[in-house]
């Protein structure tokens, strides 16, 4: 039990041969104190609110702050021993998700949020760049001619082309991991390519880092590091991360670890008794893409014009994995694109629909498709009706 005796009464206490307990000095690294002082913020937040901080867009930067500040503390041991004495509400109790990077520190989150600022001995924000923005401002200044840009053209050449048909896509830029070598962003409105990375090495902080050469497309390179680029994805609105190519083993019996089923490529035949369909049974084949079973998505055939107002037998099935469907689907479709089947039949009320996903190809030559997407050369192919086979697309 803490005393609240002076000096002159301890002496006497101890005259009378009772031992009084000295309150402790707790004594706290530099760390700590901003560990507490930060917590303390996000108290005083929900005192004066009467309620948790929240991730709102639109809402107020600090309080942005302060809700990624309290998931990281959540998640933190050192923070959760820390300020167990000081969390007489319960805040950490609480649970919450993981912040997808957990390496920023408050500079870099503001700086992810779109606010530039420095912080002060006082713990003031000012309106200022940041060391941060201005490491990576150096890091953009530094680019240099790159001498064998000849040897990347072509690669920026093959990128845009398999974004235009859909073989690529560009997505959000997330996370720090997605920076390996060989793969391709879009950083400030060009195409950057990581051409080589270093090894692996630990901050002061003890966070990882790489030095990378990354080439852009306009025939500039940098020697920057990982995080230097991993920071100017997230500071750019418009930050993106190009997927891989269709390649690799997109369909399997089993998917490889790590992989997770994304849809079903089906191949149909239709029991139609049109003239057209009954004369070319063996040849007539709708190919789709569905991310239902495949017998709920072909439930009610004969009362879709899609389906060609008939029952449908499904002759081959293939797994999909980690892959856009709807992309995939059109690459497919245009590959058979010469042999689509020009069709017109009445829907349920006698008005005339054209489907557009049938074609008149052998079984044979479907699967030979898969397989050629399956080892990514698929692009270099499309169907040739006069021989009904896959030819070279400069054949054609």
């Amino acid at each position: 039990m803490a005393n609240n005796f002076t000096d002159d009464d301890d002496a006497l206490l101890a005259e009378l041969g009772i031992e009084v307990e000295k309150k402790k000095q707790v004594k706290r690294t530099p760390r700590e104190e901003r560990i507490i002082a930060g917590f303390e913020d996000i108290q005083k937040f929900v005192s004066e609110n009467g309620r948790l901080p929240r991730h709102s867009e639109d809402g107020d930067i600090f309080e942005r702050l302060y809700a990624v500040r309290l998931e990281r503390l959540r998640e933190l041991p050192e923070a959760m021993d820390l300020l167990t004495d000081f969390d007489g509400g319960g805040l950490l109790s609480g649970a919450a998700p993981l912040v997808e990077d957990e390496e920023l520190d408050d500079d870099e989150l503001l700086a992810a949020l779109g606010v530039e600022v420095e912080t002060s001995p006082i713990m003031e924000l000012k309106h200022v760049r940041s060391a941060v923005e201005r490491k990576a401002a150096e890091d953009a200044a530094n680019r240099q001619r790159c001498e064998d840009f000849d040897k990347f053209k072509p690669l920026f050449e093959k990128v845009q082309r398999e974004l235009d048909n859909g073989e690529r896509e560009t997505r959000p830029f997330e996370l720090k991991a997605e920076i390996q070598k060989g793969r391709f962003f879009i950083v400030e409105g060009q195409k950057a390519y990581v051409a080589e990375m270093g090894e692996s090495t630990l901050t002061d902080q003890g966070r990882t880092d790489a030095r990378l050469r990354v080439i852009f497309d306009n025939g500039t390179e940098s020697n920057m590091l990982m995080r230097s680029l991993q920071r100017a994805l997230n500071k750019d609105d418009a930050g993106r991360r190009i997927t891989e190519s269709v390649a690799g083993p997109l369909f399997s019996d089993a998917p490889e670890e790590g992989d997770s089923t994304t849809g079903t490529i089906y191949v149909l035949r239709s029991k139609s008794e049109h003239p057209m369909v009954a004369e070319n049974r063996d040849l007539v084949h709708k190919i789709g893409v569905t991310t239902l079973g495949v017998e709920k998505r072909i439930a009610g055939a004969q009362l879709q014009p899609t389906f060609l107002m008939a029952q449908v037998e499904v002759v081959a099935t293939y797994e999909l994995y980690n892959i856009n469907q709807t992309k995939l689907e059109n690459l497919i479709h245009r590959i058979f694109g010469a042999a689509q089947l020009d069709i017109q039949i009445p829907d349920r009320f006698g008005r005339p629909v054209t489907p557009r996903e049938w074609f008149l190809v052998p079984l044979f030559v479907i699967d030979e498709a898969v397989e050629k997407i399956r080892d990514g050369s698929i692009t270099n192919f499309r169907y040739n009706p006069d021989s009904a086979s896959l030819v070279p697309r400069e054949s054609i």
